[in-house]
């Protein structure tokens, strides 16, 4: 359409041009040939009728005008932007030249649309980089715990990622456990150490070092935790209560679940480097991924060669026997 106009303005000063014919020959070796010809002669058409009914007007011509107008407006498949511009114009045309404006052809039923939009694929939706896009996987490993409870994390390599979100989170005491047993959370978050048992908890760990003292059934605690890194939760009652705060410095992560799936939503497209961390597994596993705009999938592997400590700390760090029965 802009071309058509720009086309129309440059020959409205010099119009001896335009014609039946095209003024430029154009050779037809290969099929390809014939189907640029014709293409061309096509939009030539158009451009003629367009231009000359607009002479037409000028020159007060209206008969003249409404007949070129209304030839154009019969080209099949005509850009409905054409149309919009021509039929007004047509339309006054005929009027002027003692017709009526029924005489215009019709516009195009509703449900039928130009050649070249049938031609033109639909536009490949892309995401943006705000949007995000989903990095799904799958943990196998782990030894005799299975997966589950597997940290994955996201950090990009060749940009920027988003802020950060804190969250406060809770972990019970319950049944002498910590549940959950293993908990990621963002940098900056608190966790709620929350007491359902009957008895007196004091839940602590030594790096880094907090200590919630002792509380009763229906206390709770709260902790903050502003450094990235691997929390060992235990209890100065029950020895036998081993627990894991994982604090990530990335928006991108997830917790496997007990079959080893997990998912992480409103990834940016790019290199990232992964990251999957397992309480029963010695060194973390890493690898490269790049995530394109369509989202990526991972499968991760984590080792089991980790045993929990045999005679876990008390909170001023010296080793103590396994308290069974309480």
């Amino acid at each position: 359409m802009k071309l058509l106009l720009a086309l129309l303005l440059a020959a409205s000063g010099k119009h001896d041009w335009l014609g039946t014919e095209m003024p430029l020959p154009l050779a037809v070796r290969t099929p390809q040939d014939l189907q640029f010809k014709n293409e061309a002669e096509r939009q030539y058409l158009i451009f003629n009728l367009l231009a000359s009914g607009k002479l037409a007007w000028d020159e007060r011509d209206f008969a003249t005008a409404a007949g070129k107008w209304e030839s154009l407006l019969s080209v099949p498949g005509l850009d409905p932007e054409i149309d919009k511009v021509v039929r007004p114009f047509a339309e006054e045309a005929r009027k002027k030249a003692g017709g009526k404006a029924g005489d215009v052809p019709p516009p195009p039923p509703p449900d039928r649309v130009s050649r070249a939009t049938e031609e033109r694929p639909p536009p490949r939706r892309r995401t943006s980089e705000a949007e995000g896009v989903s990095v799904e996987g799958t943990v196998s490993g782990g030894g005799q715990a299975g997966p589950g409870g597997a940290v994955i994390t996201l950090r990009r390599t060749d940009g920027p990622m988003p802020k950060i979100t804190t969250a406060k989170k809770v972990v019970l005491q319950r049944g002498k456990a910590f549940v959950p047993r293993v908990l990621a959370v963002s940098l900056g978050s608190s966790v709620v150490f929350r007491n359902e048992d009957p008895i007196n908890h004091n839940v602590f760990s030594l790096s880094p070092r907090f200590d919630t003292g002792l509380y009763g059934a229906g206390g709770e605690k709260e902790e903050v935790f502003d450094k990235p890194g691997v929390v060992q939760l235990l209890c100065n009652i029950h020895s036998s209560m081993i627990g894991y705060v994982v604090v990530v410095d990335t928006p991108y992560f997830a917790q496997a679940d007990a079959t080893g799936a997990f998912s992480i939503k409103g990834v940016a497209p790019g290199d990232y480097d992964v990251e999957a961390w397992h309480e029963n597994a010695s060194q973390p596993t890493r690898q490269k991924l790049t995530v394109p705009r369509d989202g990526a999938k991972l499968a991760l592997t984590v080792a089991g060669d980790r045993q929990p400590p045999a005679f876990p700390p008390d909170k001023y760090g010296k080793p103590r026997q396994q308290q069974l029965g309480y």
